[in-house]
Parts: structure tokens; sequence; C-alpha cells
């Protein structure tokens, strides 16, 4: 099992993928442990299962069933169409397709940051499990995984329709509709007119102003008479769920609606949380974990205390690709101090959160110099594995993306002196 670095970069598609191929590749696949590779391909069910219960108690609030706050704070900027059709009965059913948890390798296990259900990287991945897995490694999810997932989210064939806010995925998705044959193709999302074909939705929904088309679709889809996925459902894209999952006011309630084992893996993966709120507290209360008074106090943290991150919750454009995420103990204390009073100042309208930061391992890979040599590299991973439910709501895994940075960097994500490889046990 050999790969130089001239036979990865001569196997890229023509017009390349994300980014046209500028980051740094690797002679093999990250390897896992059997115990870590099986946790992490174990996740898909119980995510399936969190989404549901996210949508039954959202929607328990919207009827008057649960207290009314909690749909207020997920409808909190967005439309109102789309909030109100997101509440029709006819989207009871339906949830997002494809989903990858961002997860942060630590010494301790997985660190999930966020639940994506509009993920790219899909074809990024089916790319580098195919050509790793023709070197002869042994990728999870086999060569082709990753395309036989997405192939089972329509399985009549479909439109992709990515919008110029994500254009720098489109190659990705080219790509991979050609794997799948003449029945999938690609369109633009801004000028795209239903013809009655079924959707895959690559767009984020705060960028539904220039996508003309989206407000019919969203109707027709609640009315049964078009199918789309992602669904038009905006409070499944909060990031403020993974906060929501710690509130000591729904731990009732999330014990009704998941069961105790998926419960219980739930919450060894995600971090503690916390939903920004402006209101002040009674004076003999004090915010959970933190032992602080008011978010102001959190404010004036030390730098050891703020071992915290700060993220803009969904619905806006920050709100992916890492550019609404603050790593507290990363900031200059006055630089913190802005950012989480201003944060404070949006929630009414703008909500964010905020989670316990866990540091990832630090591992050593190899990795292709410039000039095709190789060279240990000292880095830390995001893991992202994705899983697809198919028309019968089997959800499986497909394969896992891991991007190692070097360990100088606080947030993992695509870049440039990042490495991305697929996975394998060993």
């Amino acid at each position: 099992m050999e790969l130089s670095l001239a036979k990865l970069q001569s196997a890229l598609p023509e017009g390349g993928l994300f980014g046209g191929g500028g980051w740094r590749y690797s002679p093999e696949p990250l390897r896992l442990s059997v115990g870590e590779a099986r946790q992490l391909m174990a996740l898909g069910h119980p995510l399936a299962k969190f989404q549901q219960a996210c949508d039954a108690l959202y929607r328990r609030s919207a009827a008057g069933k649960l207290p009314g706050w909690l749909a207020t704070l997920l409808d909190a900027g967005k439309p109102d169409w789309m909030t109100r059709l997101q509440r029709e009965p006819g989207t009871a059913g339906h949830f997002p397709r494809v989903i990858r948890p961002d997860l942060i390798w630590t010494a301790q296990g997985y660190s999930m940051t966020e639940l994506d259900s509009v993920p790219g990287g899909i074809g990024m991945t089916a790319w580098l499990s195919r050509v790793y897995a023709e070197a002869g490694f042994a990728v999870l999810g086999g060569p082709d995984g990753m395309i036989d997932g997405f192939r089972a989210l329509l399985p009549e064939g479909g439109t992709v329709l990515v919008s110029e806010e994500a254009a720098d995925y489109r190659p990705e998705m080219v790509w991979l509709t050609r794997q799948l044959g003449p029945a999938w193709e690609v369109e633009s999302a801004e000028s795209y007119q239903p013809d009655g074909r079924d959707l895959y939705r690559f767009f984020e929904l705060f960028d539904w102003r220039s996508v003309a088309a989206v407000e019919g679709i969203a109707a027709a889809a609640a009315a049964g008479t078009a199918r789309i996925t992602p669904p038009i459902k905006p409070h499944l894209e909060d990031k403020l769920w993974l906060a929501l999952l710690w509130s000591p006011v729904l731990k009732r309630e999330w014990e009704r609606v998941l069961r105790g084992s998926h419960l219980q893996r739930l919450r060894e993966v995600v971090p503690f949380g916390w939903v920004l709120d402006a209101s002040p507290l009674p004076p003999h209360a004090a915010l959970p974990r933190l032992d602080a008074h008011s978010w102001e106090e959190v404010a004036r943290y030390s730098q050891k205390d703020r071992q915290l991150v700060l993220k803009i919750s969904g619905f806006h454009e920050t709100a992916w690709g890492s550019r609404g995420v603050f790593i507290g103990h990363d900031l200059p204390a006055a630089e913190w101090s802005e950012r989480l009073l201003s944060a404070l100042d949006q929630s009414q309208a703008q909500p964010w959160m905020i989670q316990q930061f866990h540091e990832g391992r630090h591992i050593t890979h190899p990795v292709f110099g410039d000039d095709g040599s190789v060279e240990m590299m000292q880095g830390r991973v995001r893991l992202c594995p994705y899983f697809f439910t198919d028309l019968a709501g089997k959800t499986s895994f497909g394969g896992c993306l891991a991007t190692i940075v070097p360990t100088d960097k606080k947030k993992i994500h695509g870049m440039r002196d990042g490495v991305l490889v697929p996975c394998m046990v060993g």
C-alpha cells in the first residue's frame, strides 16, 4: 500500500474539489482503534433519534403542550412564513437525511461541537475514501459507502440545489452526482424552477431571500406534493439544541422523548452548554456549573476560568465555517468580554450559546511536503462521520473525514495547512 503526492494530486477530478485541492495530503488514512471506530460508527442512530426528539419538543411547545419559551427561542430571527410552515402537520415526519457530527478527538473520547444537517464535504469524503481504498487501505465505510449512502436519499434520482453562498462546495457535488449517474444533477438554487423532481438542498436557510423558489418548495413539501431534504425546518439547524440538551428545565422531557441509552450516549459526547439569556437571575440563583450569578461575571473571568466556547446559533451568515465561534481562553480578556457582552445584547433577536471547551489530543501523523517527501506532523483532529437515512428510515454510516491541523490551531476546520484524510482501523 503506497500513495505518492503526485498520484493523489493526479487523481483529483478535472476542476478540482473544494478549494481546488488546496489542503495537505498524507500517504495514509488516520488510524483509529477498533473501539474508537465502533463508537464513531454507532453514533448515527442516537443522533437521528435526537433530531426527532428536538422536533417533538419544538412542536409541543409551539402547540402549547410545553411552555412557549422554547418555540419562541428557536423561532427568533426566522421569517414568519418559515416558522409557520415548519409547524404544519405535513412536516411532522420530515427530518434531515444526512447528518454529520463534528467531533473533537480528545484524550477522553469524542467531544461533539456541532450536529450539521447541511454538511459540506460529502463529495470530498467520497473521493478520498475511494482513492485510499483503491490504494489498498481498508477505509471506514469502504470505497463507495458515501456514494451509496447519498444515493439512498433519493433512489430515483433528483436535483442538488447549490447556492452562490455555498459555491465553494459545487465542484464536489458535481463530482458526486456524476458518480451517481444521469438521474442526478446539480442546479443553481437561485435560478431553480420547480419541475417535480426530488430535491437535495445544499444551501443555508439564512440565505433564503436569494432563492426565489424556496417558499413555494417549502409549502409544497408541507402539503405532501414535493420532497426535499434537508427539510425547510430552521429550528433543526440551530446549535442551541446542544445546550438545551443540558437544560435542567427540560430534563424530564428529554427522558420522555429519548431512550435512556440514547440520552446517555448523547450526554457522553455533547459538552455541557448554556443558552445566553440577558434576563437577570434571582439573587440566590447561579448559572449551572459556572458558579456565577450573571453573564457579566463570566465576561470578567480570568483566562484559566474561561475554558469556554462562544457560538452564534444558526440562521446567520457567520453560523457556519467556524466564523461565529470564539474560544474564551484564546482571546485577550478585553476581547472575550466584548464578544460575550455583544452576544448577550443580541440574544433576544439572534440566539447565542456557550459550550465547555474540550482540548483535542495531540497526535503524530505522516504528511507530504511540497516536494513529495514525507514528514511527521504534530496535530489535533476533528472527525466528521457521515450518516445517511434511507426512505425506510434506516440510518447507516457512510464514511468519515478526518481534518488534522497543527497543534497551535485552536479551531479545527478546512485550512491550507490542514490535512484531509479518511479513517481506518489500525
